[in-house]
């Protein structure tokens, strides 16, 4: 692939990600600290984006996939995504940032895949390629939460506002992309197609299946953590919180280099059951640990990012791949995908919310939340998915390739 191909395709990658990290791990500390919403209010305002992912296979399928080209559906996205982050920043009311905001994950979530598709589709190698060129999303996510630690604004609708002019430039970008025409152009359009129905007939498979509810379950802890852990650093007095939280990429970034190795010697049940022990052992170490002698534990929380996402989330796309048929691996990965970020990550983000409000009360006319509880709560709910899968996971095989 030439260098510039190359080049081009890893800055967009970069430049997408640093739009959804500019405001996606501080949203909830905005919500709460300077608009005043309830717990469940900015649990809401945060499920819009799982909202989004829902819908946004519609728009891939329908559009991208089948009229224009992908570089110029990413340019129109970006645009009028930048014009909607500069709205919610100009709202206050709760009706008026859940609708723009609902409006905005319509327009970005999307492009989540159109940049993945693209990719795959201008690169010769995805084995060996696409995990080069995917790995500066990750990175861009980290520079940007290093960039709004430092400057602040967590609490800020400057994070809308510097989202806003990623987004334009991006627009700008995306039209200098390889050109990428419809991948299905012409083809008929089904909904069974489109939201990966097809693939159902894998879910006979029992492991399979309780892997299927143990990830849609695992999407509730995630996003708690996702929603409200920059809120509750920022409460407990820990400086520069955003750009502390970044380090969780940086520790995913290690992981994935580390993935092949450990592929070869653990299990998949193995890989799975890792995941799960360091989603309860983080939520634990958030609800002890303390901006003081216990600043070792929030960085712990932290860290353990990489382990928790990558062990969890990422093997359980390879364990897909692996057990679809050939003829089913795309529409197996889109349920996935229905199932998880969307159906999952919104359940979770209306009980984040809920649970926020459940464990606050108000003293001397101001509101006090127990978040030691509130972790809590969610470390118990990850063990008890790990218990699940221990039970009733039998599937001992290791991920490996599968022939084409």
């Amino acid at each position: 692939m030439p260098l510039s191909k190359r080049i081009s395709l890893s800055f967009m990658m970069f430049l997408n990600y640093v739009i959804w990290g500019a405001w996606y791990v501080t949203i909830g500390t905005y919500l709460t600290a300077t608009l005043k919403f309830t717990g469940t209010q900015a649990g809401a305002v945060f499920g819009t984006s799982a909202l989004a992912s829902m819908v946004s296979p519609f728009i891939v399928g329908l559009i991208a996939d089948r009229y224009f080209a992908s570089e110029r559906v990413l340019a129109v996205l970006h645009l009028i995504g930048a014009v909607l982050l500069y709205l919610v920043t100009q709202q206050t009311s709760f009706g008026a940032v859940y609708a723009i905001m609902f409006a905005y994950c319509l327009c970005y979530f999307p492009t989540v895949s159109l940049t993945n598709s693209l990719t795959l589709q201008n690169i010769k190698d995805p084995g060996r390629d696409f995990p080069l060129i995917r790995v500066f999303a990750t990175l861009g996510w980290i520079f940007i939460g290093v960039i709004i630690g430092k400057l602040g604004v967590e609490a800020s609708p400057v994070q809308f506002l510097i989202a806003s002019g990623a987004s334009v430039l991006m627009a700008l970008f995306s039209l200098t992309l390889p050109h990428t025409p419809p991948a299905n152009k012409g083809q008929a359009v089904t909904l069974r197609g489109i939201l990966g129905l097809d693939a159902l007939v894998i879910l006979k498979d029992q492991s399979f299946l309780v892997f299927v509810i143990a990830s849609i379950l695992a999407c509730i802890p995630l996003t708690f953590y996702f929603s409200f852990t920059n809120a509750y650093l920022n409460a407990s007095g820990v400086a520069n919180a955003a750009g502390k939280m970044a380090l969780g990429q940086a520790s995913e970034v290690i992981m994935m280099l580390l993935m092949p190795f450990i592929f070869r010697k653990v299990s998949v049940k193995g890989i799975l059951l890792l995941g799960l022990v360091s989603w309860s052992l983080r939520y634990a170490l958030l609800a002890y640990g303390d901006p003081g002698a216990g600043m070792w534990m929030f960085y712990a929380a932290i860290l353990l990012h990489g382990i928790c996402y990558d062990f969890f989330f990422m093997t359980g796309q390879l364990y897909t791949d692996m057990q679809a048929p050939q003829n089913l691996r795309s529409a197996a990965q889109g349920l996935i995908i229905f199932l998880t970020y969307g159906i999952g990550m919104f359940a979770g983000a209306l009980l984040s919310g809920t649970t926020v409000d459940y464990f606050t009360k108000t003293v001397n006319g101001a509101e006090v939340r127990d978040w030691q509880s509130f972790w809590l709560t969610s470390s118990a709910g990850a063990f008890v998915i790990l218990l699940l899968l221990l039970v009733f996971f039998k599937n001992n095989a290791k991920v490996q390739a599968k022939a084409s």
